[in-house]
């Protein structure tokens, strides 16, 4: 791997850790405002209802990922599929034209002569 897919590559990581920071940290306030407001909880509950939510949240931001990931493999295929039919057609169609050519040119050249 060169230096630019190297350097691709490491934005791609420190683009998805802060994407999951900003996204854990909006979690914590939710949690947290959530937790604020409920009475009658010990500090010790509300904390385990804050780690609790933290991390269902990694879970379904894991599932969530999973899951355009799936998608975005299944819509390649395709695309490959497609692209594999348009390049089969292509080719037929360039070998049809230059077995025209071919045959018109021995007519032209076999009259001329």
């Amino acid at each position: 791997m060169g230096a630019r897919e190297e350097a691709a590559r490491g934005l791609t990581d420190i683009e998805t850790f802060l994407y999951r920071e900003a996204h854990l940290q909006a979690a914590r306030r939710r949690v947290e405002e959530f937790t604020a407001r409920a009475t009658g909880l010990s500090q010790e509950q509300k904390k385990e209802i804050e780690r609790w939510y933290l991390e269902e949240q990694v879970f379904v931001a894991g599932m969530v990922t999973d899951h355009i990931a799936e998608t975005i493999s299944v819509v390649e295929e395709r695309h490959h599929i497609r692209f594999g039919r348009w390049l089969r057609g292509t080719l037929t169609a360039m070998i049809v034209i230059t077995a025209a050519m071919t045959v018109c040119v021995a007519v032209i050249l076999g009259s001329s002569a």
